[in-house]
């Protein structure tokens, strides 16, 4: 059956890029609405803006989407991440600023607002992509690949030269709580030669060494240290979920990322639904719900991580 939250959760917190405080609630929402965004500062123009990936505006560092009126809403990912990971299908999300509260960097403060609300099954069968052929984009040393598969599984490596993040791999099946066991308090990383970077250009106005892992060559700056001796793969995992929610439906397919990021996501579900035969729209039945990501969740998924 579909999803949604029982009761509204709010957030309140600055834009990582932008900097400007923003209040955001995520309320439940009816079968088939799906997940939009409504931008309660904008009046007099259409102000909801649809969570699906051919809304995404190319940007190197979130996922930004925009509607038809030019209104948009960026970093997103995180919050489709914690939808995704737990298994919510509908939602209208209204935010009153340009950019999806970062919070902690992760996706768990999310995560423990929903499940603390509860979760609320619908009257309407999930619908699912299965993968039924390869598809594939990459971009120099980077790409990205979604396969058959009877569940959705993510297999992530990354390269970096600093040594605190150096080479780093992993593969999850999503199903059974994993998400929340496994990535979904992985913060946000960069190295402080690239935060020094985007502040002198005005960017990455709201990060600091509480809301992302900073690094630099082989020391840990955030207070505290990593959650994980992997965490960057697994918030690169993290991210990829948040994107590939984008897609409308759960999918039922394996994705592989080798150094891939937001854009070369995006790219590959615009290539897979430029390919009508490589995917097919399926009902689940009850065995195929029972491996979607977030089928299984239980509290103490959460409190492994809490």
């Amino acid at each position: 059956m579909q999803t949604t939250i029982k009761t509204p959760a709010s957030f309140t917190d600055v834009g990582l890029h932008s900097g400007r405080p923003v209040r955001m609630v995520v309320r439940p929402a009816s079968a088939e609405y799906g997940v939009w965004f409504r931008r309660t500062d904008v009046v007099g123009v259409d102000n909801l803006i649809p969570a699906r990936w051919d809304a995404v505006m190319p940007s190197r560092l979130c996922t930004k989407l925009v509607n038809a009126q030019g209104v948009e809403v960026s970093t997103v990912e995180h919050v489709m991440a914690a939808l995704a990971g737990c298994g919510i299908h509908n939602a209208l999300i209204d935010i009153d600023g340009p950019e999806v509260p970062i919070l902690d960097g992760s996706a768990a403060p999310f995560v423990a607002a929903f499940m603390a609300r509860g979760l609320q099954e619908l009257e309407a069968p999930v619908r699912a992509i299965r993968i039924l052929e390869t598809v594939e984009v990459s971009d120099g040393a980077a790409r990205a690949r979604l396969s058959p598969a009877d569940t959705l599984e993510i297999d992530f490596h990354i390269h970096f030269a600093d040594a605190a993040i150096g080479r780093q791999e992993k593969s999850l099946n999503m199903a059974n709580g994993a998400f929340v066991r496994e990535l979904c308090d992985s913060r946000t990383f960069c190295r402080q030669a690239d935060v020094d970077a985007m502040r002198a250009n005005g960017l990455a106005l709201g990060g600091t060494l509480e809301n992302a892992v900073v690094v630099e060559d082989d020391k840990v700056l955030s207070p505290g240290g990593l959650r994980h001796e992997d965490e960057a793969v697994r918030h690169k995992m993290l991210d990829a979920l948040g994107d590939l929610a984008l897609a409308g439906s759960p999918i039922l397919g394996r994705y592989e990322g080798h150094r891939a990021g937001h854009a070369l996501t995006n790219r590959l579900l615009r290539t897979l639904f430029a390919r009508p035969g490589a995917f097919r729209m399926v009902t689940c039945d009850g065995q195929m719900a029972c491996r979607l990501p977030g089928a299984g969740l239980r509290q103490a998924d959460l409190r492994a991580v809490a």
